[in-house]
């Protein structure tokens, strides 16, 4: 079975991360490590309200990992997500080959929400200096 390259978004519980940062990501990667995937590269992306309520949880912490693996062994992976208590949603995608040291380099380099290119209040900036009309108040 050929291995693939993945990158794993995972929702960690704030309140028991906060707790022990070290103790939440030794769990990911022991269940990573567990099913014979080998992390690549891994980092804190960003810690978020989440948009709903999860498992009572209205933030989250959101940890990105990437690592090599076998195909089967990705619904495994995702059992244990489910199963645990530190994880609160998880969402693997398989990388292009091609694309894979290119995306792991940007994605370990990036800061979060904060894209290239973005101008003040998250427009980007087009160059276009001329003052603008105001607009009429009847």
């Amino acid at each position: 079975m050929p291995v693939n390259t993945y990158e794993g978004m995972f929702v960690l519980d704030s309140a028991k991360v906060a707790a022990n940062w070290d103790e939440a990501i030794k769990h990911v990667h022991d269940i990573l490590t567990k099913h014979k995937a080998e992390v690549v590269a891994s980092r804190q992306w960003d810690e978020r309200r989440l948009a709903y309520p999860v498992e009572g949880q209205k933030k989250g912490t959101y940890f990105l990992a990437f690592f090599r693996s076998e195909g089967e062994s990705i619904k495994e992976i995702e059992a244990d997500c489910r199963l645990s208590e530190v994880v609160l949603r998880d969402l693997i995608l398989k990388v292009h080959p091609k694309l894979a040291d290119l995306t792991i380099n940007q994605a370990m380099t990036s800061t979060p929400g904060h894209e290239d290119g973005d101008g003040p209040g998250g427009r980007e900036d087009d160059g276009d200096d001329r003052p603008r009309r105001r607009r009429r108040e009847d």
